[in-house]
Protein backbone atom coordinates (compact mmCIF):
# COMPACT_ATOMS: atom_id res chain seq x y z
CA UNK A 1 0.00 0.00 0.00
CA UNK A 2 1.10 3.76 -0.76
CA UNK A 3 0.50 6.79 1.06
CA UNK A 4 0.03 8.51 -2.19
CA UNK A 5 -0.87 8.15 -5.67
CA UNK A 6 -0.98 10.38 -8.25
CA UNK A 7 -2.68 10.03 -11.71
CA UNK A 8 -1.90 12.45 -14.64
CA UNK A 9 1.58 13.05 -15.54
CA UNK A 10 1.36 17.01 -16.90
CA UNK A 11 2.74 20.28 -14.72
CA UNK A 12 0.21 19.58 -11.87
CA UNK A 13 0.98 15.70 -11.43
CA UNK A 14 4.59 15.80 -11.24
CA UNK A 15 4.74 18.84 -9.73
CA UNK A 16 2.24 17.01 -6.84
CA UNK A 17 5.01 14.25 -7.27
CA UNK A 18 7.96 16.41 -6.55
CA UNK A 19 6.43 18.05 -3.20
CA UNK A 20 5.74 14.10 -2.08
CA UNK A 21 8.54 12.76 -2.56
CA UNK A 22 10.48 15.46 -0.66
CA UNK A 23 7.84 14.86 2.19
CA UNK A 24 9.29 11.18 1.66
CA UNK A 25 5.77 10.08 1.12
CA UNK A 26 7.35 8.20 -1.35
CA UNK A 27 4.62 8.58 -4.55
CA UNK A 28 3.67 6.51 -7.15
CA UNK A 29 2.33 8.24 -10.17
CA UNK A 30 0.44 6.74 -12.88
CA UNK A 31 1.27 8.35 -16.33
CA UNK A 32 -0.33 7.37 -19.36
CA UNK A 33 0.90 4.54 -21.33
CA UNK A 34 0.66 6.97 -24.54
CA UNK A 35 0.31 10.55 -23.35
CA UNK A 36 2.65 11.10 -21.03
CA UNK A 37 3.71 14.47 -19.79
CA UNK A 38 0.35 16.07 -21.06
CA UNK A 39 -0.47 18.80 -23.24
CA UNK A 40 3.06 20.60 -22.92
CA UNK A 41 4.15 17.53 -25.20
CA UNK A 42 2.40 18.67 -27.46
CA UNK A 43 3.33 22.73 -27.30
CA UNK A 44 6.45 23.81 -28.94
CA UNK A 45 8.23 27.07 -27.02
CA UNK A 46 7.00 28.00 -23.51
CA UNK A 47 7.60 31.56 -22.98
CA UNK A 48 5.59 32.48 -20.39
CA UNK A 49 6.99 29.65 -17.97
CA UNK A 50 9.03 31.01 -14.54
CA UNK A 51 12.93 30.50 -14.96
CA UNK A 52 13.14 30.35 -18.80
CA UNK A 53 13.99 34.07 -20.26
CA UNK A 54 14.77 32.32 -23.33
CA UNK A 55 11.52 30.03 -23.62
CA UNK A 56 11.53 26.14 -22.92
CA UNK A 57 9.94 23.74 -25.83
CA UNK A 58 6.78 22.45 -23.92
CA UNK A 59 8.62 18.87 -24.15
CA UNK A 60 11.51 19.19 -22.77
CA UNK A 61 9.91 21.04 -19.69
CA UNK A 62 8.09 18.20 -18.82
CA UNK A 63 11.27 15.60 -19.26
CA UNK A 64 12.98 18.26 -16.57
CA UNK A 65 9.84 18.16 -14.20
CA UNK A 66 9.54 14.25 -14.58
CA UNK A 67 13.32 14.33 -13.43
CA UNK A 68 13.34 16.55 -10.42
CA UNK A 69 10.21 14.16 -9.17
CA UNK A 70 12.30 10.87 -9.61
CA UNK A 71 15.29 12.25 -8.56
CA UNK A 72 13.27 12.68 -4.63
CA UNK A 73 11.64 9.45 -4.88
CA UNK A 74 8.87 9.45 -7.51
CA UNK A 75 7.80 6.01 -9.15
CA UNK A 76 6.57 6.31 -12.27
CA UNK A 77 4.66 3.58 -14.04
CA UNK A 78 3.84 4.22 -17.60
CA UNK A 79 0.01 2.17 -17.65
CA UNK A 80 -3.86 3.57 -17.89
CA UNK A 81 -5.90 4.03 -14.91
CA UNK A 82 -8.93 1.88 -16.10
CA UNK A 83 -11.07 2.47 -12.71
CA UNK A 84 -10.70 3.84 -9.38
CA UNK A 85 -12.59 2.68 -5.90
CA UNK A 86 -12.17 6.44 -3.33
CA UNK A 87 -14.71 4.82 -1.12
CA UNK A 88 -13.12 4.06 2.35
CA UNK A 89 -9.85 5.08 3.98
CA UNK A 90 -8.03 2.86 1.72
CA UNK A 91 -8.32 3.78 -2.14
CA UNK A 92 -7.79 1.13 -4.77
CA UNK A 93 -6.40 1.97 -8.25
CA UNK A 94 -7.29 -0.65 -11.45
CA UNK A 95 -4.80 -0.44 -13.98
CA UNK A 96 -5.23 -1.67 -17.90
CA UNK A 97 -2.28 -4.18 -16.80
CA UNK A 98 -4.78 -5.53 -14.26
CA UNK A 99 -2.31 -4.25 -11.61
CA UNK A 100 -4.35 -3.30 -8.30
CA UNK A 101 -2.64 -0.57 -6.13
CA UNK A 102 -3.79 0.73 -2.87
CA UNK A 103 -3.47 4.13 -1.45
CA UNK A 104 -3.93 5.87 1.82
CA UNK A 105 -4.37 9.43 -0.85
CA UNK A 106 -4.76 9.73 -4.28
CA UNK A 107 -4.63 12.90 -6.56
CA UNK A 108 -5.75 13.60 -9.23
CA UNK A 109 -4.05 15.51 -12.05
CA UNK A 110 -5.69 13.89 -15.21
CA UNK A 111 -5.38 17.02 -17.34
CA UNK A 112 -7.83 17.61 -19.87
CA UNK A 113 -8.73 16.02 -23.50
CA UNK A 114 -8.62 17.54 -27.18
CA UNK A 115 -12.57 18.64 -28.25
CA UNK A 116 -13.59 17.18 -30.98
CA UNK A 117 -15.61 19.17 -34.44
CA UNK A 118 -18.02 15.39 -34.18
CA UNK A 119 -17.65 15.41 -38.15
CA UNK A 120 -18.11 12.05 -39.51
CA UNK A 121 -14.88 11.81 -41.47
CA UNK A 122 -13.20 13.47 -38.35
CA UNK A 123 -11.65 10.05 -36.94
CA UNK A 124 -11.64 8.55 -40.22
CA UNK A 125 -9.00 10.86 -41.84
CA UNK A 126 -7.41 10.96 -38.32
CA UNK A 127 -4.04 11.02 -39.55
CA UNK A 128 -4.48 11.66 -42.93
CA UNK A 129 -4.65 15.36 -43.00
CA UNK A 130 -6.88 15.62 -39.56
CA UNK A 131 -4.71 16.60 -36.65
CA UNK A 132 -5.09 17.94 -33.36
CA UNK A 133 -0.90 18.59 -32.57
CA UNK A 134 0.86 20.98 -34.89
CA UNK A 135 4.18 19.83 -32.94
CA UNK A 136 3.99 16.26 -33.99
CA UNK A 137 2.37 16.54 -37.76
CA UNK A 138 3.82 19.85 -38.81
CA UNK A 139 6.38 18.44 -40.27
CA UNK A 140 4.36 16.38 -42.64
CA UNK A 141 2.52 19.49 -44.34
CA UNK A 142 5.39 21.31 -45.97
CA UNK A 143 4.53 23.38 -48.80
CA UNK A 144 1.12 22.59 -48.08
CA UNK A 145 -1.90 24.74 -47.72
CA UNK A 146 -3.60 23.72 -44.34
CA UNK A 147 -6.63 25.27 -41.51
CA UNK A 148 -6.65 25.56 -38.21
CA UNK A 149 -10.32 25.79 -36.43
CA UNK A 150 -10.10 27.85 -34.18
CA UNK A 151 -9.85 31.01 -31.73
CA UNK A 152 -7.97 31.07 -28.76
CA UNK A 153 -4.01 31.06 -27.88
CA UNK A 154 -3.82 27.51 -28.79
CA UNK A 155 -4.77 27.84 -32.39
CA UNK A 156 -2.70 31.31 -32.67
CA UNK A 157 0.00 29.08 -31.61
CA UNK A 158 -1.03 26.23 -33.65
CA UNK A 159 -1.29 28.31 -36.82
CA UNK A 160 1.96 30.12 -36.35
CA UNK A 161 3.93 27.28 -35.84
CA UNK A 162 2.14 25.59 -38.72
CA UNK A 163 3.84 28.61 -40.85
CA UNK A 164 7.18 27.50 -40.64
CA UNK A 165 6.48 24.42 -42.81
CA UNK A 166 3.30 25.18 -44.65
CA UNK A 167 2.73 27.59 -47.58
CA UNK A 168 -0.58 29.28 -46.56
CA UNK A 169 -2.47 28.81 -43.17
CA UNK A 170 -6.35 29.52 -42.81
CA UNK A 171 -7.57 30.32 -38.94
CA UNK A 172 -11.70 29.46 -39.37
CA UNK A 173 -13.25 30.73 -36.92
CA UNK A 174 -16.63 31.13 -35.67
CA UNK A 175 -17.00 34.56 -34.65
CA UNK A 176 -15.75 38.03 -36.30
CA UNK A 177 -13.31 38.39 -33.16
CA UNK A 178 -10.57 36.20 -31.71
CA UNK A 179 -10.57 34.79 -28.02
CA UNK A 180 -7.01 34.79 -28.19
CA UNK A 181 -4.59 37.28 -25.82
CA UNK A 182 -3.08 39.81 -27.73
CA UNK A 183 0.35 39.21 -27.94
CA UNK A 184 -0.78 36.17 -29.63
CA UNK A 185 -3.23 37.86 -32.09
CA UNK A 186 -0.29 40.61 -33.15
CA UNK A 187 1.60 37.39 -34.29
CA UNK A 188 -0.96 35.76 -36.14
CA UNK A 189 -1.82 39.06 -37.92
CA UNK A 190 1.54 40.06 -38.92
CA UNK A 191 2.04 36.84 -40.30
CA UNK A 192 2.07 37.28 -44.21
CA UNK A 193 0.83 33.18 -44.34
CA UNK A 194 -1.79 33.27 -42.13
CA UNK A 195 -5.35 34.32 -43.78
CA UNK A 196 -8.69 34.72 -41.85
CA UNK A 197 -11.89 33.42 -42.43
CA UNK A 198 -14.48 34.96 -39.87
CA UNK A 199 -17.78 33.74 -38.99
CA UNK A 200 -17.60 30.38 -40.48
CA UNK A 201 -18.03 26.83 -39.35
CA UNK A 202 -16.86 22.85 -40.46
CA UNK A 203 -19.08 21.56 -41.60
CA UNK A 204 -17.62 18.80 -43.25
CA UNK A 205 -14.45 17.52 -44.15
CA UNK A 206 -13.20 15.81 -48.22
CA UNK A 207 -10.93 13.32 -49.53
CA UNK A 208 -10.90 9.48 -50.08
CA UNK A 209 -7.46 8.76 -48.13
CA UNK A 210 -5.94 12.17 -47.85
CA UNK A 211 -7.98 15.46 -47.01
CA UNK A 212 -8.48 17.09 -49.68
CA UNK A 213 -10.83 20.23 -48.50
CA UNK A 214 -13.36 21.56 -45.95
CA UNK A 215 -16.93 22.37 -46.15
CA UNK A 216 -17.44 25.69 -44.71
CA UNK A 217 -20.83 27.19 -43.16
CA UNK A 218 -20.76 31.12 -42.63
CA UNK A 219 -23.04 31.60 -39.92
CA UNK A 220 -24.03 34.66 -40.64
CA UNK A 221 -25.31 34.39 -44.61
CA UNK A 222 -25.77 30.72 -44.42
CA UNK A 223 -24.13 30.41 -47.34
CA UNK A 224 -21.50 27.21 -47.72
CA UNK A 225 -18.80 27.03 -49.88
CA UNK A 226 -15.33 24.58 -50.37
CA UNK A 227 -11.80 25.28 -49.10
CA UNK A 228 -9.41 23.18 -51.13
CA UNK A 229 -6.58 22.28 -48.63
CA UNK A 230 -3.86 19.00 -47.51
CA UNK A 231 -4.06 19.36 -43.49
CA UNK A 232 -6.81 20.87 -40.96
CA UNK A 233 -5.30 20.87 -37.48
CA UNK A 234 -8.32 21.50 -34.63
CA UNK A 235 -7.56 23.78 -31.72
CA UNK A 236 -11.18 24.59 -30.39
CA UNK A 237 -10.51 23.54 -26.44
CA UNK A 238 -10.18 20.64 -24.39
CA UNK A 239 -12.35 18.78 -22.32
CA UNK A 240 -11.51 17.55 -18.29
CA UNK A 241 -10.93 14.15 -17.99
CA UNK A 242 -12.52 13.38 -15.15
CA UNK A 243 -14.63 10.08 -16.50
CA UNK A 244 -12.70 7.79 -13.79
CA UNK A 245 -14.64 9.85 -11.03
CA UNK A 246 -18.32 9.68 -12.75
CA UNK A 247 -20.69 9.05 -9.64
CA UNK A 248 -17.60 9.03 -7.17
CA UNK A 249 -16.44 13.25 -7.06
CA UNK A 250 -18.73 15.94 -7.47
CA UNK A 251 -18.29 18.07 -10.11
CA UNK A 252 -19.18 21.69 -11.27
CA UNK A 253 -21.35 23.25 -13.96
CA UNK A 254 -18.49 22.96 -15.91
CA UNK A 255 -17.99 19.49 -15.89
CA UNK A 256 -14.58 19.98 -13.85
CA UNK A 257 -13.94 18.50 -10.40
CA UNK A 258 -15.33 20.48 -7.72
CA UNK A 259 -13.24 21.29 -4.85
CA UNK A 260 -13.38 23.15 -1.88
CA UNK A 261 -12.28 26.79 -2.34
CA UNK A 262 -8.86 27.06 -3.13
CA UNK A 263 -8.02 24.15 -1.90
CA UNK A 264 -7.42 20.59 -4.08
CA UNK A 265 -10.01 18.61 -1.31
CA UNK A 266 -12.99 17.23 -2.92
CA UNK A 267 -16.16 15.77 -1.49
CA UNK A 268 -14.19 12.55 -0.53
CA UNK A 269 -11.28 12.25 2.27
CA UNK A 270 -8.32 11.49 0.93
CA UNK A 271 -9.05 12.48 -2.55
CA UNK A 272 -7.76 15.47 -4.29
CA UNK A 273 -7.50 16.89 -7.30
CA UNK A 274 -4.89 19.41 -9.45
CA UNK A 275 -4.27 21.53 -12.88
CA UNK A 276 -6.46 21.53 -15.57
CA UNK A 277 -8.62 19.18 -14.50
CA UNK A 278 -10.31 21.67 -11.57
CA UNK A 279 -9.90 24.92 -13.80
CA UNK A 280 -11.82 25.56 -16.65
CA UNK A 281 -10.83 29.27 -16.22
CA UNK A 282 -6.97 30.02 -16.31
CA UNK A 283 -5.45 26.48 -17.67
CA UNK A 284 -1.56 27.49 -17.66
CA UNK A 285 1.30 25.49 -16.73
CA UNK A 286 2.37 27.41 -14.38
CA UNK A 287 -0.77 27.67 -12.58
CA UNK A 288 -1.29 23.91 -13.00
CA UNK A 289 1.83 23.32 -11.24
CA UNK A 290 0.89 25.86 -8.67
CA UNK A 291 -2.20 23.65 -7.90
CA UNK A 292 -0.04 20.93 -8.05
CA UNK A 293 1.79 21.81 -4.61
CA UNK A 294 -1.58 22.53 -3.11
CA UNK A 295 -2.56 19.10 -3.75
CA UNK A 296 0.72 17.34 -2.37
CA UNK A 297 0.56 19.69 0.62
CA UNK A 298 -3.32 18.87 1.34
CA UNK A 299 -2.49 15.41 0.75
CA UNK A 300 0.33 15.23 3.27
CA UNK A 301 -1.52 17.44 5.68
CA UNK A 302 -4.38 15.11 5.18
CA UNK A 303 -2.40 11.84 6.32
CA UNK A 304 -1.14 12.94 9.64
CA UNK A 305 -4.60 13.19 10.77
CA UNK A 306 -5.03 8.67 10.05
CA UNK A 307 -4.48 5.95 12.53
CA UNK A 308 -0.88 5.14 12.89
CA UNK A 309 -1.65 1.83 12.24
CA UNK A 310 -2.55 2.82 8.07
CA UNK A 311 0.59 5.05 7.99
CA UNK A 312 2.85 2.38 9.18
CA UNK A 313 1.25 0.22 6.42
CA UNK A 314 1.97 2.18 3.64
CA UNK A 315 5.23 3.74 5.23
CA UNK A 316 7.50 1.25 2.60
CA UNK A 317 5.62 1.89 -0.10
CA UNK A 318 4.93 -0.76 -2.79
CA UNK A 319 5.29 -3.81 -0.27
CA UNK A 320 1.71 -3.75 0.02
CA UNK A 321 0.51 -3.76 -3.45
CA UNK A 322 -1.80 -6.10 -5.18
CA UNK A 323 -1.01 -7.55 -8.81
CA UNK A 324 -4.64 -9.22 -9.87
CA UNK A 325 -3.55 -12.54 -12.33
CA UNK A 326 -6.41 -13.70 -14.61
CA UNK A 327 -7.23 -17.30 -16.30
CA UNK A 328 -7.81 -18.00 -19.92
Amino acid sequence: MRQIIIIGSGPAGYTAAIYAARANLKPLLIASSVEAGGELMNTTEVENFPGFPEAVMGPDLMFKMQAQAEKFGTEIVLDDVVSVDLTGEVKKVTLGSGAVHEALAVIFATGSAYRKLGLADEERLSGHGVSWCATCDGFFFRQRTIAVVGGGDSAMEEATFLTRFADKVYIIHRRDSLRASKIMQERAFANEKIEFIWNSEVIGIGGDEQVQDVKLRNLVTGEESELHLQGLFIAIGNDPRVHLVHGQLDLTPEGTIAVDGRSSKTNLPGVFAAGDVIDPTYRQAVTAAASGTVAALDAEHYLTTLPQNLLDSAADGASGDLELTTTA
